[in-house]
């Protein structure tokens, strides 16, 4: 298994409960295919560096996590699709390996 990071951003105009229940998708489609969350970080809303998708705010999330490729490709494609996500960063996490 290799270490990865995610950060994506939230859109702003959800409820709070949306953006939880969006947090608990992403960590369930890491659990489910035999991945490993080993930290995540809400870091709530900030400002925007510059304007994605007509949005100037939006909720940070950071993750750390050991899964498969395969995992990963698949958390790509839904990340991809979803209506909640403006922006999102799958890396390597080369600084705890």
């Amino acid at each position: 298994m290799r270490k990865y990071e995610v950060m994506y951003i939230i859109r702003p105009d959800i409820e709070q409960e949306v953006v939880q229940a969006t947090v608990d998708k992403f960590q369930g489609i890491i659990s489910n295919g035999g991945g490993e969350v080993t930290a995540h970080d809400v870091m709530g809303k900030r400002r925007l560096a510059y304007e994605i998708k007509k949005f100037r705010d939006g909720f940070y999330v950071l993750v750390h996590f050991t899964a498969e490729p395969a995992v990963v490709t698949e958390l790509e494609r839904l990340m991809k699709i979803s209506d909640e996500v403006i922006r999102y960063l799958i890396t390597n996490d080369v600084k705890s390996a």
